[in-house]
């Protein structure tokens, strides 16, 4: 019995929607990576002048808590890694799907 060689359009579209499963998860590791790095980054850039700040300037040390410092430093982290990990997964879908348009 020979076997039937030619896919149903059924399996081209389940393989075609697996690719852009695989593809989209590639996208937002891509993503994630890079807000993790950015937030990091951010992070340690706002913490060095935020703690000293609050150890040298008096109306910092009078007004600026640990938790207003903890909140300074974490939003801008927070920040970061949302605007980089939106930036990357949107530049890497771009990508993909010009480079989708120009094998079709």
């Amino acid at each position: 019995m020979a076997k039937n060689v030619a896919q149903s359009p059924l399996e081209t579209s389940m393989a075609s929607l697996d690719q852009r499963l695989a593809m989209a998860k590639r996208c937002s590791h891509e993503g994630v990576v890079a807000g993790a790095k950015a937030a990091v980054l951010a992070g340690i850039a706002t913490a060095i002048p935020t703690l000293t700040s609050a150890r040298v300037l008096p109306w910092a040390r009078a007004n600026l808590n640990h938790t207003a410092q903890a909140l300074i430093i974490s939003t801008v982290a927070g920040a970061a890694y949302f605007i980089v990990a939106d930036k990357t997964v949107l530049a890497t879908a771009r990508k993909n799907s010009l480079k989708h348009a120009s094998n079709n």
